[in-house]
């Protein structure tokens, strides 16, 4: 199970990078291996408002299906088209090719109320 240092974590297991002025958010290699087989995604259009911690989208599993929460408030400016035909991105590559969708914080500031790498581990720890 990989857990990057560049990124920061939700204690519900999605991920954000700060690139430049935007995020990208997807989930963690911990959760797409907890769902299983990922067959449906369901993602904001372009220009939705998300709001820190509250749902912003469905993820779809053999096993289950979750929300997504959102790690940064802001304004959905992209979402990955691919997951729509490829749901098995997200299992096959979830810092990668698997990501969901990119943000134009509101508030950058929140990024600091999420978890670090060390903070995530021990959370994983903790189960």
């Amino acid at each position: 199970m990989e857990i990057r240092k560049d990124l920061k974590y939700t204690r519900e297991h999605e991920w954000v990078k700060l690139e430049g002025e935007f995020a990208k958010i997807g989930i963690t290699d911990y959760a797409q291996g907890e769902l299983g087989d990922i067959v449906f995604v369901e993602l904001p259009e372009i220009g939705t408002k998300l709001e820190q911690m509250k749902p912003f989208g469905v993820i779809e599993a053999v096993k289950a299906v979750s929300d997504l929460f959102a790690p940064l408030s802001g304004e959905v400016v992209e979402m990955n088209k691919r997951l729509e035909i490829e749901p098995n991105l997200i299992n096959k590559d979830p810092y990668g090719e698997g990501w969901f969708i990119k943000v134009k914080p509101e508030n950058p500031s929140e990024l600091d109320s999420l978890l670090s790498e060390e903070e995530y581990k021990k959370l994983l720890e903790a189960k």
